[in-house]
């Protein structure tokens, strides 16, 4: 991917996609922000295969779709996350194949759902590596597309139109919080944020910081995976594209730890009856630190709109079971 994201890329993605996607529902939070400003929540775990994904995913196909290079052998990634479920669904949208590849160890449930949207589902080796290296072999032997979670422009350049369509619902809107994995929707966010003067609030998990780190050190580099939210946001390093964005004015990043995180996803089901996995509650749960940071980053402005981005609800429900 490139190290940088333009935002005419998330422009051109908006125009792609519009009417292949659910647009973005917004909602207000029944209490303010400590500054005054409103607090919205964007929906986007009601999205088409249960997260934004659907966005990057659409977005990738339709673009290779116009410029003559999907291929017949069809579209082909290693992922039994929300990336693989967003692949099948996009590939079967466009009535291209998709062959998904997992380890052996994969829940049955994801298998079955990928299965349901027509992929041919691979099972390989034990870990995801192993997987990994299948797919790439596949695309070296039938010349089908590879697709990747989050390491792609198109990818990102799909998911950042939510934040175009946050604003239009929300004009006042000064601050978006979104959980990050790779970095796909950080990335796509934030080259939009960029371009109207909007803070991003990059929310991650303390033991699965893959953004964090790679800010800390200048340079993309390998972290340690152990949250409560790895299922979704379980990403070993982050994108360079998803770098240079967090090196931006009036982007920060936000760890909270795996207690604040199951906190704030019973909180949205206890509270407001919402549904989300961990890494949708990771962005309310950064967006609570924020407010009581000491620092004098969160008083750049005040008084504007707060929008925290639900990313996905591809969780087990009965674990929220009052």
């Amino acid at each position: 991917m490139n190290d940088f994201l333009h935002y005419d890329e998330v422009t051109a993605a908006v125009g792609r996609i519009a009417g292949q996607v659910r647009p973005l529902v917004v909602a207000p939070l029944d209490r303010p922000a400590p500054d005054g400003g409103s607090v919205w929540w964007g929906l986007e775990h009601l999205q088409h295969t249960g997260s934004f994904k659907a966005r990057g995913a659409q977005n990738f196909l339709l673009a290779h779709r116009a410029a003559g290079t999907l291929p017949a052998a069809g579209v082909t990634i290693a992922s039994g996350g929300n990336a693989g479920l967003a692949c099948a669904w996009a590939a079967r949208q466009q009535g291209v194949p998709a062959t998904v590849f997992l380890p052996e160890t994969a829940p049955e449930v994801k298998v079955a759902r990928l299965g349901a949207y027509g992929a041919e589902v691979r099972l390989v080796g034990s870990e995801y590596a192993e997987a990994q290296a299948a797919c790439q072999e596949f695309v070296a032997t039938t010349g089908a597309l590879a697709s990747h979670a989050y390491d792609d422009v198109l990818v990102a350049a799909g998911a950042g139109t939510v934040l175009e369509e946050f604003r239009a619902r929300v004009p006042e809107l000064d601050i978006i919080v979104v959980a990050v994995g790779g970095g796909g929707l950080f990335a796509g966010v934030a080259a939009a944020a960029q371009k109207h003067g909007i803070r991003v609030l990059a929310a991650e998990p303390e033991n699965c910081c893959a953004l964090t780190a790679a800010v800390r050190a200048g340079r993309p580099v390998d972290v340690t995976v152990d949250s409560v939210a790895a299922d979704s946001l379980g990403a070993r390093r982050a994108s360079a594209c998803a770098l240079h964005a967090a090196q931006q004015d009036g982007v920060h990043c936000v760890t909270v730890p795996d207690s604040a995180i199951v906190r704030a996803r019973r909180t949205l089901w206890a509270e407001h009856r919402i549904a989300v996995e961990h890494a949708a509650a990771t962005a309310l749960a950064a967006w609570d630190a924020w407010q009581h940071r000491p620092d004098d980053d969160r008083r750049e402005r005040g008084g504007g709109a707060t929008g925290i981005v639900l990313c996905g609800a591809n969780t087990d429900v009965r674990t929220l079971v009052d």
